[in-house]
């Protein structure tokens, strides 16, 4: 009989299952068995065959997990320093629950978890729910978690997971059906949409960021397209004609690495300040000697709306296109803020 090829995880799915993984323990889990026990990597675990293309999607999740904020941190074995394979990884305790002076009345406790309860089943499958559970079999013990870790930790967690993208779905479809799609899309630094029409190639997840790789009809060049810019509804025609040439997703994600590695930013950040916190943590950040934080980025605008969210705690050095960006997006920020006469508005 032929080999039956393991269901499709989400990846927004995966990481879910992995973030709840890493908050039931206290010790941490090794690669090795978030790989054969967690939902989404367990269904392509082949115990003693080759796991690369797994691992280097497990590398990648890691990114996006530390993307969003979550404090991911890695434990050396002793006696075993530099050894990747007996590394553990989990969230500590404490830095991704809810502040200490934060009490909900008994009322506000039970309108708070049927929310979250909503958000999971809306979002997870049984089997995700059952993936925790086996971790925890699997090593990690329960007397590990402090009472009340479980709801007000995955209250706390369940908002910071973005749900898809309406864009995802037709998207998602039209890859399947082999059809082009049009669809209106926001070019950064523009205000107004503009339609585009193309041939899907994958789509993929980066810097948690969901995207489509796409062959451009108008320019006959593959481009990168950021999911939460489409405005309006997407619409196919051609279907059939236009399959995705395999490997498409790899190369789309291998393409983005380069630009990321390519593109940096100087920053300096108060310390101390919650720029300072989040920012160290972002993928691949580093801090040279005079204490200035290095980022690297794949989209400028993006990283600009990023930084100027944090106001006075950032001070972008390098490069002076990106200083501009987020100068201007402050300055915009005053002027929506601000009515004709200079006063504040009410």
């Amino acid at each position: 009989m032929p080999a039956t090829r393991a269901p499709r995880v989400p990846a927004e799915e995966r990481l879910f299952s992995l973030v709840l993984a890493l908050l039931s323990t206290e010790s941490g889990l090794t690669k090795a068995e978030i790989l054969a026990n967690v939902q989404g990597y367990r269904q392509r675990y082949s115990p003693g065959g080759d796991n690369a293309s797994l691992e280097r999607q497990f590398e990648r999740d890691k990114d996006d997990v530390r993307e969003l904020g979550i404090p991911l941190e890695t434990i050396e074995t002793p006696g075993a320093a530099g050894n990747n394979q007996t590394l553990r990884y989990r969230i500590p305790k404490g830095e991704y629950d809810l502040p200490l002076d934060v009490r909900f009345t008994p009322d506000e406790s039970a309108l708070l978890s049927l929310a979250a309860m909503a958000w999971r089943e809306g979002a997870l499958s049984t089997d995700s729910r059952r993936a925790l559970l086996k971790v925890r079999s699997a090593g990690a013990d329960d007397g590990d978690a402090a009472p009340g870790r479980t709801t007000a930790g995955m209250t706390a967690y369940a908002p910071r997971l973005r749900a898809r993208d309406a864009a995802f779905e037709p998207l998602r479809s039209a890859l399947d059906r082999a059809a082009a799609v049009r669809f209106d899309y926001i070019t950064p630094g523009e205000h107004e949409p503009r339609r585009r029409e193309v041939a899907p190639l994958a789509l993929v997840q980066h810097a948690g960021r969901w995207m489509l790789a796409a062959h451009e009809f108008s320019t006959g060049g593959t481009k990168n397209y950021l999911l939460s810019r489409i405005v309006g509804p997407v619409s196919t025609f051609e279907a059939g004609q236009h399959p995705a040439p395999a490997g498409a997703a790899e190369r789309a994600l291998a393409e983005l690495d380069r630009v990321w590695a390519e593109r940096s930013a100087r920053i300096r950040v108060v310390p101390g300040s919650d720029a300072e916190r989040r920012l160290q943590r972002r993928r691949g950040t580093e801090v040279d000697a005079d204490g200035v934080l290095v980022l690297h980025h794949v989209d400028p605008q993006i990283l600009a709306e990023e930084l100027a969210a944090f106001g006075p705690e950032v001070r972008v050095l390098e490069p002076a296109s990106l200083r501009e960006r987020v100068v201007a997006r402050l300055r915009a920020l005053v002027a929506d803020h601000t009515d004709r006469t200079g006063g504040a508005r009410g």
